[in-house]
């Protein structure tokens, strides 16, 4: 099975707010960066987001460590949360809805088709994937334009 390491990072701008996420997949010598996000979302959104295509992007069931400066996405699966979440109809330990429900599946069965292994680093700290994930999700948070009148939050 290829080893495919990945590095994740999601951004946004007043969360909610516009926000982007950036990947970057190295195969050997290889890399390959993906980029995108969405006018009106949050930060846990946008670091789900980067994962979810980085791991879509790839062709074949791989082994991959993937690291990611969101302890929200790096826990949750770690430790079992999200799958929990799911097998308890969204819902956390405290009864209270599990957040980002849609995200959240398509990571779960995304992780079924391949093995994977989080890895967290603090952001901001100088890890040169995570700063170069960092610009490619702040870079597509800036093109969208900055709402003037709030909208309706978003559920983080």
């Amino acid at each position: 099975m290829k080893h495919v390491d990945i590095y994740t990072d999601g951004a946004c701008r007043g969360n909610p707010g516009p926000g982007g996420w950036g990947a970057i997949l190295v195969y050997g010598k290889h890399e390959k960066e993906l980029s995108g996000g969405e006018a009106h979302t949050t930060n846990n959104r946008m670091e789900l987001s980067g994962v979810i295509a980085a791991l879509s992007a790839l062709k074949e069931r791989c082994e991959i460590t993937l690291t990611t400066d969101s302890k929200y996405v790096a826990d949750a699966v770690n430790n079992g949360w999200a799958a929990s979440w799911r097998a308890h109809g969204w819902r956390k330990g405290d009864k209270s809805p599990a957040l980002n429900p849609d995200l959240w599946e398509q990571l779960l069965e995304l992780l079924e088709h391949h093995e994977v292994t989080f890895v967290w680093v603090k952001g901001h700290a100088g890890h040169p994937y995570n700063e170069r994930c960092d610009r490619l999700a702040t870079a597509f948070a800036d093109t969208f334009p900055t709402p003037v009148s709030t909208q309706e939050p978003l559920q983080s």
